[in-house]
């Protein structure tokens, strides 16, 4: 088993890592001053499932298989640039009355799910998973799979919290923008940006 003091060393490491700006740290602020509180939180608990699933595949040794096959980073990081361009082509196509609307029109399980696509869509993560996770694995101790579960758990956990602590925080600014039809194309347009921005990362990603 993982001892206590491995665990709190680990969970030091994932804050640490979270407090670093990153693409998901974007879209959740993002997704706050669009969506409001809720959204925010819908995109953190889309996130901490992505975070779930990967560690299931780094538990099962199914990502490592993927990782090996070199096409397939570049059909995931592919992939997740077109949807995010196509997300960011809807932002802008938006008419501005829609916009000020939005928080009330869009599901929260489309937020959610958007949030948990874009972060599988993210080859990285999958890298970071199998990169992170195994060097707080003590072999000696046994139980290998499970001791990589207790830890996607726990980072799952931390991150799920600290982005949605974020989404809240991005909500601040959500009222103030939508009383005016200018400021709300002004968000519109920040999302599509902000969007575009992790589509060309993704695009100009390497090993």
């Amino acid at each position: 088993m993982i001892s206590l003091s491995t665990l709190a060393t680990f969970s030091i490491a994932v804050l640490l890592l979270l407090c670093s700006p990153g693409p998901n740290m974007a879209f959740v602020m993002t997704c706050g001053m669009q969506y409001g509180v809720r959204g925010g939180v819908a995109a953190a608990l889309g996130i901490g499932l992505a975070d779930i699933l990967l560690t299931i595949l780094t538990a099962c040794g199914i990502s490592a298989i993927i990782i090996a096959w070199p096409p397939s980073f570049d059909l995931i990081r592919y992939a997740g640039a077109v949807y995010l361009l196509w997300m960011a082509y809807k932002a802008l196509r938006s008419p501005a009355s829609a916009i000020q609307t939005t928080a009330r029109t869009v599901p929260l399980r489309t937020v959610f799910a958007r949030s948990c696509l874009n972060s599988l869509l993210n080859p990285k993560a999958l890298l970071f998973f199998m990169v992170f996770l195994p060097q707080f694995v003590d072999a000696q101790a046994g139980m290998v799979t499970q001791q990589l579960l207790i830890l996607g758990l726990a980072l799952t956990i931390i991150s799920t919290v600290f982005h949605a602590l974020l989404g809240s925080f991005g909500h601040v600014t959500r009222h103030a923008l939508m009383r005016h039809t200018k400021a709300a194309r002004l968000q519109a347009n920040v999302l599509a940006a902000v969007l575009s921005l992790l589509a060309l990362r993704l695009l100009l990603m390497t090993r």
